[in-house]
């Protein structure tokens, strides 16, 4: 009998215990049901306008500094340095001496074909002079003639040779590294010097094939390099490859920039902005109203409920341009419609909205 009035006794107890515990998260499940039905408190943003403005279309790319003329000059013959006529670094003109190879084996071989044409001219003069009075054969006189003709292709020939031995700049440009040493033994080809012709130069970039409709030559070309930072350098487009690359879809641009002061070098990596000479109207925002994705860019727009209340609409908009703290809208809004600019973070479709600040 005592062991049964135990048992009941724990049950009951239990049974408070269990009833206490279920009553008191009834109870709280209750109070979290009241608090959500509860409307959300407004959230507080900054609110800004879609405005229209007239922009310069452009296109964005990257590119490298060419030079319009440079190469590395080499020598055509072989030989020992005589005479380097330059240092590292300096200007030259077309045609200044840079160096001079040992010329005196080629000296001599001129002056031999310099005499051998002297005595076969004064041959050819003696049988012209006798060919009027039948003295000398026809045939005597021709192959005094061309004994003559051929003693002057070997002094030309001769001179040119020796002309090869003093190696001169093919244009006007700035130099290099000196690679070569005086006295040194040179073969054929041997690098002796690299020569850039550095005002003006050329910027090459690849832009997509469809965006080939909107650029053409003489359209401004604005650059800008990371070695001079805070510096743009404007040209024109001077010319567009004939053909696009199978590979990338991409065609070759070519922009001229003039560079008096020499900054820019070839090799240079570059970012290139091409405007179109005619403005156009885009709707702009502010880049802060923007959410980016990667399902999509989209923006709030601020509308009124039927009870005055402003709330907030997530709209899906198409991007282009971004320039400075402005980004072009293409599509998704219209000139003045109101959305949030700031805070959209905290923000949901419906959600009713305050607005602290209006930069409209």
């Amino acid at each position: 009998m005592r062991t049964f009035l135990r048992f009941v006794i724990v049950i009951v107890l239990l049974g408070a215990v269990l009833g206490g515990i279920f009553g008191y998260k009834f109870f709280q499940l209750g109070q979290m049901k009241e608090q959500m039905s509860q409307p959300q408190p407004p959230a507080a943003v900054s609110a800004t306008r879609v405005v229209a403005e007239q922009w310069t279309p452009s296109i964005k790319s990257v590119g490298s500094v060419e030079a319009i003329n440079g190469i590395r000059v080499a020598n055509e013959v072989p030989g020992v340095i005589q005479e380097i006529a330059f240092e590292s670094g300096d200007t030259v003109e077309q045609g200044d001496v840079l160096i001079r190879l040992d010329s005196r084996i080629d000296e001599a071989a001129l002056r031999t074909r310099r005499a051998e044409a002297q005595l076969a001219a004064q041959e050819f003069k003696r049988i012209e002079d006798l060919l009027p009075r039948r003295a000398v054969s026809q045939s005597q006189f021709d192959e005094a003639k061309a004994n003559y003709d051929a003693a002057r292709a070997r002094v030309n020939e001769a001179e040119a040779q020796l002309s090869k031995k003093v190696i001169r700049a093919p244009f006007d440009g700035n130099l290099g590294l000196r690679l070569v040493d005086q006295g040194e033994y040179i073969a054929t080809g041997t690098p002796i010097v690299e020569i850039n012709m550095l005002d003006p130069v050329y910027l090459d970039y690849t832009l997509s094939e469809r965006e080939l409709p909107r650029v053409d030559r003489g359209y401004e070309v604005v650059a800008t390099v990371a070695a001079v930072p805070g510096e743009t350098f404007t040209g024109e487009v001077s010319a567009i490859n004939t053909s696009v690359n199978p590979e990338t879809r991409t065609v070759r641009i070519r922009a001229t920039l003039p560079n008096p002061d020499g900054k820019l070098r070839p090799g240079m990596f570059g970012t290139v902005m091409t405007r179109h000479p005619d403005q156009e109207t885009v709707l702009t925002l502010p880049r802060t109203a923007v959410s980016y994705n990667t399902y999509g860019d989209y923006v709030f727009l601020i509308e009124e409920n039927d009870s005055g209340q402003l709330t907030v609409t997530r709209r899906s908009v198409k991007t282009g341009e971004v320039r400075g703290n402005q980004v072009a809208i293409t599509s998704g809004v219209e000139e003045g419609d109101r959305v949030v600019a700031k805070g959209l973070l905290r923000l949901r479709a419906g959600q009713p909205i305050e607005i602290q600040q209006d930069d409209s």
